[in-house]
């Protein structure tokens, strides 16, 4: 998984586009580019559409972003697609590992209800979109089987906070915001998921979204989320590992696997120990090599 794309769940002509822009996973949303007027209609448009798309065998996993559980509106979404079987829920607003139980919960029941296997709906957290969230980052280990992934999201979290933006002159996040997605990360792999950036809103601007894209995975996130087509392919292209880091990451393993009892091996003149071999793992992990 690499790049995440948001698409109406209100509008079919783009739902169809979606499935031909490369990304690794559809984030088909019901909550903020929809209506609440035109709600109803974006889940008649959204399960059809999984229906009519969830058996074939070249698609990109198909997400739905659901309102969130104060809202009132979660279970008539859940009741309105979940018998078209997603491959997983979007919670927008989370706050903490609680959150995430809790929708697995309704998960269970509407799965055992459509016939559909237990368990195989997945879970992707919003966990930063209010300030509560933020101090609830580190309670997701152990939430729920159903966690794959962790994001987070500047947007609601500046509204939540009144501020009149989140970026500063020079167009990186101001401190609050590099607060949450550092805190993200942390959470994300403390409990044991993937760590997913957040969207980057000015889409004609792809120097400064690669930009992003790279300073993400150098920090240990392992996708982007899109909120347009044109976005797909710098995401794609930025946090697919190289050739040369793939062979690099092999020659490291392999000089682990020669030495089996050793805590520290040279590899091309350098010193490295045990962090540096699950690195190396993890990067052919996201390759498809392991």
């Amino acid at each position: 998984m690499r790049s995440l794309l948001f698409v109406p769940g209100d509008s079919a002509r783009k739902l169809e586009k979606g499935l031909t822009s490369g990304a690794d996973v559809l984030l088909i949303d019901l909550e903020d580019s929809v209506a609440l007027s035109a709600k109803e209609e974006a889940r008649r448009v959204t399960a059809e559409f999984l229906n009519q798309h969830r058996a074939k065998a070249e698609r990109p996993r198909l997400f739905v972003r659901v309102n969130g559980l104060t809202t009132g509106l979660i279970d008539a979404d859940l009741d309105g697609v979940m018998q078209a079987g997603p491959d997983g829920v979007v919670l927008p607003k989370t706050v903490g590992g609680t959150d995430v139980a809790h929708l697995g919960a309704k998960l269970a029941v509407r799965e055992a209800e459509f016939g559909l296997e237990d368990g195989a709906t997945r879970i992707l957290a919003i966990a930063t979109e209010n300030a509560a969230g933020v101090f609830a980052l580190g309670s997701f280990a152990g939430a729920s089987h159903r966690l794959m992934g962790m994001t987070w999201g500047g947007e609601d979290l500046s509204a939540d906070l009144g501020a009149e933006t989140n970026r500063g002159t020079d167009g990186g996040y101001t401190d609050p915001y590099r607060l949450a997605r550092s805190l993200t990360l942390l959470g994300a792999t403390a409990a044991g998921v993937d760590a997913v950036d957040s969207v980057y809103t000015n889409f004609r601007d792809m120097a400064g979204l690669e930009a992003e894209c790279r300073e993400a995975r150098r920090d240990g996130f392992v996708a982007k989320m899109a909120i347009h087509p044109a976005q797909v392919p710098v995401i794609n292209g930025a946090f697919t590992p190289s050739p040369e880091a793939i062979k690099r990451a092999q020659a490291v393993i392999d000089a682990f696997k020669a030495n089996p009892g050793a805590g520290v091996v040279g590899v091309n003149g350098e010193m490295l120990d045990r962090p540096h071999l699950l690195r190396a793992e993890r990067l052919l992990r996201r390759a498809g090599k392991q």
